[in-house]
């Protein structure tokens, strides 16, 4: 067998890191190829899989090999509580391209514009996965395949597509853009086709997306209330899409 920390650090700079059992479990789930998955207790790592992922228990237990913990930590930023890293290998950019763009699609795609925090980027992305959304796109200079994103979606980046585009290259679909000055989303039907942009955190919307819109809406907010963390304002956005597009 060829021994793991060879493959990690022959792979390590162009594939995707997995970091802790949670991100394995869902890259695994969904189809993602993982040459090299490690542990640092093999026994405890499969026993959690009895336990929260029996559906995936035999494809990890073919997958892990159990390293000392130094070894397992020194592939990793910081160790993961579960004490379970993998890589993976990134979809391509052409399929993930092509499922943006397929038409008719039955659930929209979420545009996060120029994000800034990593984690919040996560989150989005394992929100999205949930709600079964096409896709997220980042417009800026965030990776949303940094480890960091990957680490806060959960390893869930291999559930839905996940690019980084320019404004200019967004999937088609009516645009529907969160903004303070927008109409009450409460009282808009959001298609399936959908395209949901959010600006960034601090400073809202670029005005190429502000300008690429086709609708400004706005999310309920009690006055005084400055704004919702991001994935907050895209769970309420795509709960309001799941439930049929209007409030009852």
């Amino acid at each position: 067998m060829t021994d793991p920390v060879t493959v990690w650090h022959r792979l390590a700079g162009s594939t995707v890191l997995l970091d802790g059992f949670h991100a394995l479990k869902h890259a695994v789930r969904f189809g993602a190829e993982v040459p090299v998955a490690v542990t640092a207790d093999r026994a405890a790592t499969l026993a959690l899989a009895d336990e929260l992922a029996p559906d995936v228990r035999d494809a990890l237990a073919a997958l892990l090999t159990e390293v000392p913990h130094e070894t397992y930590a020194s592939f990793v930023p910081r160790p993961h509580p579960t004490a379970v890293a993998a890589l993976a290998v990134r979809p391509s950019r052409e399929s993930n391209l092509a499922r943006l763009a397929h038409t008719p699609r039955t659930a929209p795609v979420v545009v996060l514009d120029n994000p800034r925090n990593l984690g919040n980027a996560g989150a989005v992305i394992r929100l999205a996965a949930g709600f079964g959304a096409t896709g997220v796109v980042t417009t800026g200079t965030v990776d949303p395949w940094h480890p960091t994103v990957v680490r806060g979606g959960a390893g869930l980046h291999f559930a839905t597509a996940v690019e980084r585009l320019t404004v200019d290259e967004l999937p088609p679909g009516p645009v529907f853009a969160l903004d303070p000055e927008g109409d009450d989303l409460r009282v808009t039907k959001l298609p399936d086709d959908a395209v949901l942009a959010f600006g960034s955190e601090r400073t809202g919307l670029s005005p190429e997306l502000r300008a690429r819109a086709d609708h400004l809406l706005s999310l309920p907010m009690r006055p005084q209330v400055s704004s919702y963390n991001l994935a907050t304002s895209v769970a309420m956005t795509l709960y309001h899409w799941s439930c049929g597009g209007f409030a009852s």
